[in-house]
């Protein structure tokens, strides 16, 4: 799975990191995207929305959060 770490990074850094990460996958490819940021978990289900990938999971571990999308 191909990841990307934004911990420590503020609106609008971690949707800009997942939209280039995104840019170079292929469809059905899964990214895992850490964040600090508590607005990064509605940031990116609105991100997937308008890009038409899919959010598969949001989980809190500690003080981060990790989100799984799929590139449609």
């Amino acid at each position: 799975m191909n990841e990307v770490n934004a911990c420590g990074l503020n609106c609008p850094m971690p949707v800009r990191m997942t939209k280039k990460a995104l840019a170079g996958l292929q469809p059905g490819e899964m990214l895992q995207v850490t964040t600090t940021d508590y607005d990064s978990l509605r940031d990116l289900i609105a991100f997937c929305e308008v890009s038409g990938d899919t959010m598969v999971s949001q989980e809190t571990v500690g003080d981060e959060f990790v989100h799984v999308i799929r590139k449609n």
